[in-house]
This record gives C-alpha cells, sequence and structure tokens, in this order.
C-alpha cells in the first residue's frame, strides 16, 4: 500500500497505450484516434494517461474545459487539444494553442475579435446536433452558422463534429443520424482550402465498435480507451484486444468471530444467520465505495469472492471470510480487478460494480479514481 493510504488505485499505462494502439489498428490508417482524457482521464490521471497515449502516438486529444488543456501544455503534451466545452478565454486558447469546440454565434464572434485584434488565428470545430438534443447547432441553421464563420476574421473553421446519444442502443438510428452529419458535413462551402481540410468527427466508443460507417477523419473513444465496453448491447469489444487499465485494491485491517444473530455496522442491517468469520476494511464511501453497495457488493480475497454485510461507512466496511479461512489481517483485498487464487483468476469488473450501484461504469471509473491515491505500472 502507499504510505498515505491503505488503498490505492492501480493505472496500468501498458494497458493504456495497448488499447489505443489496438483502435487505431481497427480504425485503419486514414482515420485518426482522438484520445479521450476529459474528467482527469476517467479518473485515470489526466497527465500520466496523456503522456502515455502520446507515447503510443495519440496526436489529438479531448478535454472538457480549458484549464485541463492548459496542464496538457504545461507538461509538454503536443498536438491538438479539443475543448469540448469550448470557451470564453480567447487568450488563453491562443497562448496555449488550443482549439476550442463552439455551438454558439456570440462566442464564435468574441474569439474572432480577439484574435483578430491579436493578428493571429483560433482554429474552431463546430458541434452540429444530429439528436442528441445537448450541444450543438441544428441542421437547419447550419448553412447560416457556416457562413458566419467564413466572414469572420481570427477563426478558421477546422473541424466539425457530432455526438450519438444511443450509438450503444440503437444501431438504425445511429446510421441515419450518421447519414445526417455526413450530408451536412459534404455541404460545406469552399473556400480558399480544401474542404477536406475541415476534420469530421462523430464516432465514440460505442460507434467504433458498432458502426465502421460513422469513422470519417477521426473516432474519439472514452471508455474503450480505458478497457471497458460502452455498454452490455455492444457485440463483445468487436474484437478488439481492449484490457481494463484500473483496479482499485486495499487490505485487511482487522479479523473476527462473531456469533449467529450478529447485528454488522450502522442499523444492523446485516445479522449474521451462523458463526461467521468477518474482516474490516478500510475503505467506504469517501473512497468512492458508495453506500449503495451495502449487501450488494463483494470482493476478492485470495481470489475468492466476499460479500459486503452491513452497512458501508465512510472509511470502512465489513466482508464476510467465513469460506475464506486462509485470510489473514494484511491481506490484499481486490474492489476491482483480477486475483488469482485457488480456483484460478478472478475477476471484478467495473461494469459489474456499476451494476451493483445501479449506475455506468463511467461513473464507477471516477468516482474510484479521483477518489484515491493512484500508483502508476509499467510507466512509459
Amino acid at each position: 500500500m502507499t504510505a498515505s493510504s491503505y488503498n490505492k488505485i492501480i493505472i496500468d499505462l501498458k494497458a493504456l497505450a495497448a488499447n489505443f494502439q489496438s483502435i487505431q489498428t481497427a480504425v485503419g490508417p486514414n482515420t485518426q484516434v482522438l484520445a479521450m482524457v476529459k474528467a482527469d482521464a476517467y479518473g485515470h490521471g489526466l497527465i500520466p494517461a496523456a503522456q502515455a497515449l502520446s507515447a503510443a502516438g495519440a496526436g489529438t486529444f479531448g478535454v472538457a474545459e480549458i484549464a485541463e488543456g492548459i496542464a496538457l501544455r504545461q507538461a509538454r503534451i503536443a498536438g491538438t487539444v479539443l475543448v469540448f466545452l469550448g470557451s470564453t478565454d480567447a487568450d488563453s486558447l491562443i497562448d496555449h494553442h488550443l482549439t476550442p469546440v463552439v455551438f454558439d454565434l456570440d462566442n464564435i464572434r468574441h474569439l474572432s475579435d480577439v484574435a483578430s485584434g491579436r493578428q493571429t488565428s483560433i482554429d474552431i470545430h463546430l458541434k452540429i446536433d444530429v439528436g442528441m438534443g445537448r450541444f450543438g447547432v441544428l441542421p437547419q441553421d447550419v448553412p447560416g452558422v457556416m457562413a458566419t464563420i467564413r466572414s469572420l476574421p481570427g477563426v478558421h473553421l477546422a473541424g466539425v463534429l457530432g455526438h450519438f446519444p444511443k450509438a450503444d442502443q440503437d444501431t438504425e438510428l445511429t446510421n441515419r443520424q450518421n447519414q445526417e452529419f455526413s450530408r451536412l458535413r459534404e455541404a460545406i462551402p469552399p473556400s480558399n482550402e480544401s474542404r477536406n481540410s475541415v476534420v469530421a468527427h462523430i464516432a465514440n466508443s460505442a460507434a467504433i465498435l458498432g458502426c465502421p460507417d460513422a469513422y470519417h477523419d477521426l473516432v474519439r473513444p472514452g471508455i474503450a480507451l480505458y478497457g471497458c465496453p460502452p455498454s452490455d448491447a455492444i457485440p463483445p469489444m468487436r474484437q478488439l484486444d481492449l484490457a481494463p487499465v484500473m483496479s482499485f485494491e486495499t487490505v485487511i485491517l482487522q479479523i473476527k468471530e462473531v456469533p449467529d444473530g450478529y447485528g454488522v455496522s450502522y442499523g444492523h442491517l446485516h445479522v449474521t444467520k451462523r458463526r461467521s468469520r468477518l474482516a474490516t476494511l478500510p475503505v467506504g464511501y469517501a473512497n468512492g465505495y458508495l453506500r449503495c453497495l451495502t449487501d450488494q457488493a463483494q470482493v476478492l480475497i485470495h481470489g475468492q469472492r466476499a460479500a459486503v454485510c452491513g452497512r458501508i461507512c465512510m472509511n470502512a466496511c465489513v466482508v464476510d471470510i467465513t469460506d475464506i479461512p486462509e485470510a489473514r489481517v494484511g491481506d490484499r483485498v481486490v474492489l476491482m480487478g483480477r486475483q488469482a487464487g485457488r480456483d484460478g483468476i478472478n475477476e471484478i469488473s467495473a461494469t459489474e460494480i456499476a451494476g451493483w450501484m445501479h449506475t455506468i461504469h463511467y461513473e464507477v471509473l471516477c468516482l474510484f479514481g479521483q477518489g484515491n491515491p493512484r500508483e502508476y505500472q509499467d510507466t512509459i
């Protein structure tokens, strides 16, 4: 364990790099792979993840806000950095060579005013709403917005993008939305540069796995990059060799034997039904191991599953190790990841934990990764 905590998140940078390369191979040499590293790289650590991905060949990165982009530049990450929520801070965009996603004409005019005043230009990517119902210009407004962009000094249309709302659920809808996006991309009026210089991208992880027609010039893997399937509805990783990057470990801090009928933790929600051997772990909802996992979750000890019993506390929880007699204080406990045991290798995945939490594995990775000390292995 680390010196500061019994708990640690282990990030396998070698697996992350291999996942990137596997996706790049799948989409082919004519399509770039933009590595999504927003939200602290889905809890994996913005800078270490970006450095590993850059070393693996990534030349384009996606962040949510400008501060993340500035952090990448300060860490000497080269290539294109796309800021998906855009920014009104034109000076910082220029100073750090960041590319904002735009979807509002007032914002575009502001960027134009600042950039032209500084006698320079900002590359922008225009977001088009082909059915996500979130950010983006509606299809019928695209021609007018395009014309305005072309008329403004100091901004250069470098890309157009969209986003799929149901690529993991509805192939027919996704194909229709991709056709609309393709039509709008083809309608971009010519300028002094070739239309082909405007990069088009819409494919997220689910579309990468299930909709090859949506690859266009660039794809944007997020969850797949970190080794998780977008959803159970997607064919199993479409033959891609992707491995989980994050695991979560703790230790047994105390073991005690208790009688039948013994209440465990706050509220005595769990009462033993036999003489039991219980292990207390120093992990709880302050570490992202939420209360909703109470009497739901399992952990791995010596490669065997042990059930969480009783209310999960802020910094502690209890598991039943009655059927794992070899367990001892100080033993390693895997809350998420793989562990070898007498019956082979067992695994608890982010997807399984998300099911217990009634949420999605994206949230699990962010909760665990941002709430605990991280240890990086196979550092590139």
